[in-house]
């Protein structure tokens, strides 16, 4: 092989080279190209839904608001409507508590009216007693009348729910009985027992409102 030849296939397998150079830088431009307009792309879409979250993030943010205002606004209502129940309440309370004051005022001033009322007409039977008392002849009659009175008044008495304590030959009992003194019992059954009632006792209903004085054996 001649030099000749040798320089021509030299200078072809170096244009070859060149060639495949070429190509290959051409095709990582082409490569570098598509990864930054790939980049591009991503950056938009990152930057678009950046915004997008961004605005729901905005409007998330106002809808809450807008629940919190809602909320505040409702409590402040049953707020008020509490408060104005409670001054209702506080005023009823008031207007009851000065009605009761009022009644038991009343009570204790007049409580006693209706029983000194039902008492009147026996005391109109002793004043019409005491003026014949004078010029009666009929002491018998006298007596009967006096009998009527007392018969009267121990029914309104009764009415009243005041009844006599009983005394005759009972047990002597400190929670009815008040012992002004004691004596030797006449009989052995009659030790520890009343034997003379010196003052009747009564009770209203059953509460005792007046000890008996009574004597007691022993």
């Amino acid at each position: 092989m001649t030099e000749l030849k040798i320089k021509q296939l030299f200078r072809r397998l170096i244009n070859q080279i060149i060639k495949i150079k070429r190509r290959d830088m051409n095709k990582n431009e082409m490569d570098n190209k598509a990864i930054n307009e790939e980049k591009v792309e991503n950056s938009n879409c990152q930057n678009q839904e950046n915004c997008d979250n961004q605005s729901n993030c905005e409007s998330t943010e106002e809808t809450n608001s807008d629940n919190l205002a809602a909320q505040i606004e409702e409590l402040q209502a049953k707020n008020a409507e509490l408060n104005d129940q409670y001054l209702r309440l506080l005023a009823d309370y008031d207007n009851y508590r000065k009605r009761t004051l009022r009644e038991k005022s009343e009570l204790i001033k007049n409580g006693g009216e209706s029983a000194l009322t039902s008492l009147l007409p026996v005391v109109d039977d002793f004043e019409r007693a005491m003026a014949n008392i004078e010029n009666a002849s009929d002491m018998k009659a006298v007596k009967e009348g006096i009998e009527l009175i007392y018969g009267k008044f121990l029914t309104y008495l009764n009415q009243n729910h005041v009844s006599e304590i009983v005394t005759e030959n009972m047990p002597f009992d400190t929670d009815l009985h008040d012992a002004i003194t004691t004596i030797p019992a006449p009989t052995e059954e009659l030790k520890g027992k009343v034997v003379d009632c010196v003052q009747k006792g009564y009770k209203l209903n059953e509460k005792v409102i007046r000890f008996a004085k009574v004597v007691v054996g022993e």
